[in-house]
């Protein structure tokens, strides 16, 4: 399982595909919090935060993240190797959480340099230090959280077609919908008692209860209980293949 976790990030970072997605990133949300004079911009707003940073990256994990992953099992069963890669003394459930736990990791590898924001804001506020440290900690965990469930979303739609265009186009529906799907949904008159249910079956609540700050335990369990159901979905989906 590392040896293929280790071929996973290899393959993340002796392709462009890797660097593109970081590029992408943080050039999209850079022009948005520095340059661009809307809202979102630190310098125009005249506070010293980075919320806009929070608010902009899950709409840009949500196309990134499903073209990251669209090719981990697709473009294995488009070029038969996925065969090959079974004959290796590993479980499905192996195979599934080393290419997870690569996507992870170029998450991360995308987030951390987002940090030169958070310095930069820290030492150009009014006074040095003016800004939410508890809320902009609690912001970053959350986004991991975020860009976690959406990899383990991304590779359970991988594993049910071998075409890398409809693999992205399935995880986008389905990132989509659970991330801001649910908070529409609760607001038909049919759902008019059961508000709360149905937006909490949604990751738009959960993220944000983290971004304020405080880690509940509840939104810890939610997203480890959609990543867990993701990437065993996938498992199954790559266990249908021997029916």
């Amino acid at each position: 399982m590392l040896t293929l976790f280790k071929r996973e990030i290899r393959n993340f970072l002796s392709s462009l595909i890797g660097y593109i997605v970081i590029v992408v990133f943080l050039l999209i949300n850079g022009l948005f919090i520095w340059v661009f004079p809307i809202d979102y911009n630190i310098l125009e707003n005249g506070y010293a935060n980075i919320d806009g940073l929070f608010t902009l990256a899950p709409y840009v994990f949500l196309f990134l993240i499903p073209a990251i992953t669209m090719r981990s099992f697709a473009e294995e069963k488009r070029s038969g190797t996925i065969e090959l890669l079974m004959t290796k003394p590993l479980t499905d459930l192996n195979v599934v959480l080393a290419k997870y736990f690569a996507g992870v990791v170029l998450v991360l590898f995308s987030l951390l340099p987002t940090l030169i924001y958070f310095i930069t804001v820290y030492f150009i506020g009014n006074s040095i230090g003016n800004i939410d440290i508890g809320g902009t900690w609690g912001s970053y965990i959350g986004l991991l959280f975020l860009g976690a469930a959406f990899v383990s979303i991304g590779l359970f739609a991988s594993t049910i077609s071998d075409n890398q265009i409809t693999s992205f186009i399935i995880a986008l529906f389905l990132c989509g919908f659970i991330y801001i799907g649910f908070d529409f949904i609760y607001q038909l008159p049919i759902f008019t008692n059961s508000t709360l249910l149905i937006q909490s079956l949604g990751i738009s609540i959960h993220y944000n209860s983290i971004s304020r700050g405080v880690i509940d335990t509840r939104d810890i369990i939610y997203f480890l209980s959609l990543i867990t159901i993701f990437i065993l979905l996938s498992k199954l989906s790559l266990e249908s293949r021997k029916w």
